[in-house]
Order: structure tokens, then sequence, then C-alpha cells
């Protein structure tokens, strides 16, 4: 089954001004997600990495990328197809919580 890369952005304002009933119907949907097999986690502190021509490792601490919603969370879900992977990620904390939830379709390497 073809596996998607999520990644959820949300603020804690966001997060509270949601109802707590749909919040908690959002986490029981995450705990579904982990019961089919899903690999769900909370967006720690990222560090880039550089190592560019291999002539030696640079890192620079925080984010590359810039949004107005800070990463909130990654999981990555097994789907059909794109269609029901946004449908599955429409009922996630992020996606209910005044955030938004990216699904990228990651394609293996053979």
């Amino acid at each position: 089954m073809p596996k998607f890369i999520t990644i959820g952005y949300g603020d804690r304002e966001g997060y509270d001004q949601t109802p707590v009933a749909v919040r908690d119907a959002a986490h029981a949907h995450d705990l579904k997600l982990l019961q089919r097999g899903a690999l769900i986690g909370v967006a720690g502190n990222p560090v880039q990495v550089r190592n560019h021509d291999a002539a030696g490792v640079n890192t620079t601490e925080g984010a590359f990328m810039v949004s107005s919603l800070p990463v909130a969370g990654f999981a990555i879900i097994e789907a059909a197809d794109l269609q029901e992977a946004i449908g599955i990620v429409s009922k996630v904390p992020c996606a209910v919580a005044h955030g938004v939830v990216e699904v990228w379709p990651l394609e293996q390497l053979s």
C-alpha cells in the first residue's frame, strides 16, 4: 500500500480555540492511526545539516523553512491513494485545530 508523509503545522492558540470535543475526537483519530500502524511523532527542535561537496559537515540549529505556523508533528501513513490520505489527515489535530497538514506521497527507492 502506498505511504504518505504528513507534516502538521499548528500552534497553541489555534489548538486552545478549538472546542474540546473536536480536539478529543482528533486525538482519538490519532490513536486509531497508531493502531493501524502509522508512525506519528511530535516535532522536536530541528537542526540543518550541510555537507557541500562532501567537504565537511556544517550544522545550524533551527528550521530551514519559515512558516506562519510552527511544525507541530509528522506522521507516515498508509492509504490506497492521495484522496484516501487526505481523508485520513482531515481529522487529525492540526487539521481541525486551526492549523494545516501537508500530505506528501512517499516515493520509495528501489
